[in-house]
């Protein structure tokens, strides 16, 4: 069976970000599937290298967080535009399998289906237009009419669909209740992440200063000026504490100078790093710090960050409601950071300095969740039972999955 996966933004564990794509590429050529991606990069000419056995082709399309509204679209429409160019070159596959975002790959597939009859599974990671549209970022009447528009298009053409939370599911549920929508979230990689050793006696958090961790994208929808109020709420009372960012984004720059301004020397800025950096300084914090602008949109996000807190054994503390935090508070793994009362996680943090024990149990509950929920051999492998079922050469769909 031949797959073409395209995603705009694939990366690799050396690279750091979110690297679900590389870990399902390599899950399906593992399995004797042949896959071949179709990415984009800030090259100046089209190329190609293999990770593995997977083949990866190149497109030069640039694209840079700090672009605004129409640079956006450009690189979107560009890559679009060489995708179909370089397959219409290629050996055609059994099924293409399209992640967003941004949402604008799924006309691949609407343009391969009609073409050549082949089927496409789209994978939701994101609400677009929605999540755009609720941060103010798309505000243009007629240019939201044709995303929406698109959006539904997409959906509708799709053979599968992949969602990567409950609530992106009952989402596109709603718009096409014909087709029935798988939910496979982002996984936790737990080989590569290992469980969080914690010191069973008291430990004197004085020399060793309660350290949480925020490691990720830094931009506008992540609403980092919370993180930076707590860190300052700490100060004044009297806290040692380490507030740590470990990312990129636009608005990186803008928190150096609020830090810098508002004397928030406990505030630590990391420099990017791949996924055994970001390992090495979650092995060093007592908290992941997840983080969202308070979007309703933005509650049904898949943060990867959060499965490899999970992976390493680490709690969590979110600003966002949404299945994210009631998957914490259900399972006793973390903290919720109401960015109108800092008093109150300032206090649960407190505690836990009078009893690392606690801190201990909640290692141990948030590791065992990753092994048992999330694991990503068992995400790979619904992947994976999707995929065979619609590139079927008999033409048959894998179960509840309607053409």
């Amino acid at each position: 069976m031949r797959i073409i996966y395209i995603h705009q933004y694939y990366l690799t564990p050396g690279q750091g970000g979110a690297i679900r794509s590389y870990h399902l590429t390599q899950g399906m050529s593992a399995e004797g599937l042949t896959v071949e991606v179709i990415t984009a990069y800030n090259g100046k000419n089209y190329g190609i290298r293999w990770d593995g056995k997977v083949k990866v082709h190149l497109l030069p399309v640039s694209y840079d967080n700090k672009f605004n509204t129409l640079q956006r679209l450009w690189s979107f429409y560009s890559f679009v535009r060489q995708a179909k160019s370089l397959i219409k070159k290629e050996d055609l596959p059994d099924l293409f399998y399209i992640t967003s975002t941004p949402l604008s790959t799924g006309e691949i597939g609407i343009w391969a289906r009609k073409k050549w009859s082949i089927p496409f599974v789209f994978e939701v990671r994101d609400l677009w237009p929605e999540a755009p549209v609720q941060v103010k970022q798309i505000q243009n009447r007629l240019l939201k009419k044709w995303l929406y528009g698109l959006e539904y298009k997409i959906y509708r053409k799709a053979r599968g669909i992949v969602a990567l939370s409950p609530g992106i599911q009952d989402y596109v549920k709603k718009l096409v209740p014909e087709k029935s929508v798988e939910m496979v979230p982002n996984f936790s990689d737990t080989d590569f992440f290992s469980r969080k050793e914690m010191e069973t006696q008291s430990r004197d958090f004085v020399s060793q200063p309660l350290t949480l961790i925020y490691a990720g994208a830094i931009g506008q929808v992540n609403g980092l000026y919370q993180y930076l109020e707590l860190a300052a709420a700490a100060t004044k009372h009297r806290k040692n504490w380490r507030f740590q960012l470990m990312g990129k984004g636009n608005q990186l720059e803008a928190l150096k100078r609020d830090a810098k301004a508002n004397a928030l020397d406990r505030v630590e800025f990391l420099p990017f790093g791949d996924k055994a950096e970001v390992r090495e300084r979650m092995k060093k914090a007592d908290f992941a710090y997840i983080s969202f602008l308070p979007l309703k949109v933005l509650e049904l996000s898949s943060p990867n960050k959060f499965f490899d807190a999970l992976a390493m054994g680490l709690p969590v503390v979110v600003n966002f409601k949404g299945w994210i935090w009631e998957m914490i508070e259900g399972n006793g793994i973390g903290f919720y950071h109401d960015c109108f009362n800092h008093e109150s996680l300032i206090g649960s943090l407190e505690n836990l300095e009078n009893s690392p024990q606690l801190m201990n149990e909640m290692n141990l509950k948030a590791r065992k969740l990753a092994e048992e929920r999330f694991d990503k051999h068992l995400m790979i492998s619904r992947i994976l039972k999707i995929v065979k079922g619609l590139g079927n050469p008999s033409g048959s769909t894998s179960p509840g999955l309607v053409p």
